[in-house]
């Protein structure tokens, strides 16, 4: 008797990277398709679908190496969890970028093998995605690498600092609540479509700011966010008390750029929950706002020099710094992945302002499962 499969995904837009991955999973046994919701890919993406889910029912079933496909019935990123026990499948088939620790958990409770596939094409097709094939998707996102919080006039008052952040194209089209500046992301697409005006950087960054925080916002957006995705390549912001930067500085020397690519790894950890607040048990202090600064500092300087080990414990010291101001950024399930590289990578740090999203990964060997990024080099 074949071995049951089990996939899940939101494959909207079908492509041949989907089928590709359906015929890869295919040949572990009898193939198993959960295909997210209409309702669960609008709150995980902040989009609503091109293809409806019973369209997406349809042309999936409809596949040969197929043998089952159905809506999932659940919610989040284990949608899927009502499905999976009631198919009892013998192995649980994910892409890298898919992988995720609860997913992983969740089939070693249940007993299912689970097996991570590489994101490769067919044969000599060119790689695609979901988020290539959406012309909207050419607004990039962006990682803040060091001094994320300083950013904020209630920390950079106690001592000012830097942010470095990196503009980075949408290979991946990353989750909502994930720390990748996804909603500052939606105001520009808002504001400008598909692409970014090739206009002037600063102009173009005061006019996403306000835009993306309008009058009556409870909680302003750090200018970091809006700094990441104008300006391409690298840019360190330097605030003093304020919402606008005092300074911007930008690095667009490919070899720098490159040892940046060459040395960042994401592991996803899903979106952070709605009840999450970082904002909570929070414990600003002038000699904290000067760990964070200083650990920028040097970050800033071990990048231009390439020195990789100096950049993955600077990113630490950063992340460390961050985390003795604002506790909430780390939870159980962010520590136990950090457990899981502490002896292989050099340094990492969380997207955004924690509580999910993706582990950044400093290192200089690859990280397993370890998902790659493409700095944004210059405006279209």
């Amino acid at each position: 008797m074949a071995k049951k499969v089990f996939v899940s995904g939101c494959f909207d837009l079908l492509h041949s990277g989907h089928v590709a991955f359906f015929q890869s999973a295919a040949t572990y046994g009898d193939l198993y398709v959960a295909i997210g919701s209409d309702k669960t890919i609008f709150e995980l993406k902040g989009r609503a679908t091109v293809n409806s889910e019973a369209e997406r029912l349809f042309m999936i079933q409809s596949l040969g190496c197929v043998h089952q496909a159905f809506i999932s019935s659940g919610s989040g990123m284990l949608d899927f969890e009502l499905e999976i026990r009631n198919v009892q499948p013998d192995i649980f088939v994910v892409n890298e970028d898919g992988d995720l620790a609860e997913k992983q958990k969740l089939c070693a409770s249940l007993g299912i093998e689970y097996v991570v596939l590489s994101r490769d094409p067919h044969q000599d097709l060119m790689p695609r995605s979901t988020t290539a094939l959406r012309d909207i998707n050419r607004i990039p996102y962006r990682i803040d690498l060091a001094g994320g919080w300083l950013d904020q006039p209630y920390v950079s008052k106690h001592y000012p600092g830097s942010v470095i952040t990196v503009s980075i194209e949408p290979t991946i089209e990353f989750n909502e609540r994930s720390g990748m500046a996804s909603s500052t992301r939606r105001a520009a697409i808002d504001l400008w479509g598909s692409r970014l005006p090739t206009d002037n950087l600063e102009k173009l960054f005061r006019i996403l700011f306000c835009c993306d925080n309008p009058p009556g916002k409870e909680y302003v957006s750090g200018a970091q966010d809006t700094i990441g995705i104008v300006y391409p390549g690298l840019a360190r912001s330097d605030y003093d008390g304020n919402y606008w930067p005092v300074h911007i500085e930008q690095n667009l020397d490919e070899s720098v750029l490159q040892f940046v690519e060459q040395s960042l790894y994401l592991r996803p950890l899903g979106p952070r929950g709605p009840e999450y607040d970082v904002l909570q048990n929070t414990h600003i202090t002038p000699q904290g706002a000067k760990a964070l600064a200083d650990a920028t500092t040097d970050c800033w300087q071990a990048i231009l020099k390439k020195d990789v080990r100096a950049f993955g414990e600077t990113v630490r010291r950063s992340f460390e710094a961050q985390i003795a101001m604002f506790p909430n950024m780390v939870n159980d399930r962010v520590r136990d992945l950090i457990a899981q590289y502490e002896n292989q990578a050099l340094g990492w740090k969380l997207s955004g302002a924690g509580g999910g999203g993706y582990l950044i990964l400093v290192s200089d060997k690859p990280i397993d499962r370890g998902v790659r990024i493409q700095v944004r080099r210059e405006l279209e």
